[in-house]
C-alpha cells in the first residue's frame, strides 16, 4: 500500500477508503474523525444512525453512514460494497464495534453470552472476511489493505462481571495473529489493545470522578487515556510507517495497571 501514499507525509490518507464499525459514537467516532482529518474517505456503520453527523474536526468532511449490524453477514457485505462503490477501493477496516454490560458469570444466560461473543468476536471475523475480498480484488489499485481489531485489556487479564466479553477479546487477538499469516502479505492485521480511556460510558464502569482518579493513580501514566490517543495509534498502524507490523497486538494503555498486591502490602506494613 505504501506506493499509493505520499512519501512526504506517510500519514496522508487522501484518496484512501476506510470503514470504521461502531463509528458513530465513543471511541469509534473519534477514530473515524481522525481518519477524516488525515484525508481519508470514511464510512461508518452501526445499527442506528448517529444523533449528529460524523465529520472531520473542521466539520467540512462528513463520513458516509450505512446502517449495519456486524452480526448480520448480509448487512456487513452491503456496508463493504457501499464503501467500494463510493471510493472505488477499500484500504482500511477498523473493527471497533463491541462492548457488553456487566453480568454475573454464575447466572448469566447462554443467550446473553452468545450475543456478546457474536458482537465482539464473530462480527469482526465476518467483517474481516468481507473486507479482505474487497482489498485483494484485482480492481483495487492498492492491492491489499490493513485490518485493525480494537481489543481491550479485558482480554488479557481477569474480567469479573464480563466473562464472555473478556473471552471474546482474547479470541480477537488470536484471530488477528492467525489472519495475518493466512492473508499476508497483501493484508496486514493488527490488534489494538485498549486500556482504560475516558468516554461517555466511563462513569458506568469506573465510577464517579473520585473513583476515576483512584483508578488513574494505578496506571503508569497516572491518568486515564483519551480516545484520540488510541485513534492516533490506529492512524500510524494503518500507515506505511507500520508496514512491517502485522500479526501482533499493540497495547495502548498508559503503561497498564500496577500490581494491586504492592498497595495492599504497603497498607499492611503501616498497620492498617
Amino acid at each position: 500500500m505504501s506506493e499509493t501514499r505520499s512519501h512526504a507525509d506517510p500519514l496522508d490518507f487522501t484518496g484512501m477508503s476506510v470503514i470504521v464499525t461502531g463509528g458513530t459514537r465513543g471511541l469509534g467516532r473519534v477514530i473515524a474523525r481522525t481518519f477524516l482529518d488525515a484525508g481519508a474517505d470514511v464510512l461508518v456503520c452501526a445499527r442506528n444512525a448517529p444523533d449528529s453527523p460524523v465529520t472531520s474536526s473542521d466539520g467540512e468532511r462528513p463520513a458516509a453512514f450505512v446502517a449495519a449490524d456486524v452480526r448480520d453477514a448480509d448487512q456487513v457485505a452491503a456496508a463493504v460494497a457501499a464503501a467500494v462503490e463510493s471510493a472505488g477501493r477499500l484500504d482500511v477496516l477498523v473493527n471497533n464495534a463491541g462492548g457488553a454490560p456487566p453480568a454475573d458469570s454464575a447466572t448469566v444466560s447462554p443467550r446473553f453470552n452468545e450475543k456478546i461473543l457474536a458482537l465482539n468476536l464473530l462480527g469482526p471475523m465476518t467483517f474481516s472476511q468481507a473486507a479482505r475480498r474487497a482489498m485483494v480484488d484485482p480492481s483495487n489499485p492498492a492491492g491489499g489493505g490493513v485490518i485493525l481489531n480494537i481489543s481491550s485489556v479485558s482480554g488479557s487479564r481477569p474480567n469479573p462481571g464480563g466473562v464472555a466479553y473478556g473471552a471474546a477479546k482474547a479470541g480477537l487477538e488470536n484471530m488477528g495473529r492467525t489472519l495475518a499469516h493466512e492473508w499476508g502479505p497483501e493484508v496486514r492485521v493488527v490488534t489494538v489493545t485498549v486500556g482504560l480511556i475516558l468516554t461517555e460510558e466511563s462513569e458506568r464502569f469506573y465510577g464517579d470522578a473520585a473513583g476515576r482518579a483512584a483508578i488513574a493513580e494505578n496506571l503508569a501514566m497516572r491518568r486515564l487515556g483519551d480516545p484520540a490517543e488510541v485513534a492516533d495509534m490506529c492512524l500510524v498502524l494503518a500507515s506505511p510507517l507500520a508496514r512491517w507490523v502485522t500479526g501482533t497486538s499493540v497495547e495502548v494503555h498508559g503503561g497498564g495497571e500496577g500490581p494491586a498486591y504492592l498497595g495492599l502490602a504497603d497498607r499492611d506494613a503501616a498497620g492498617n
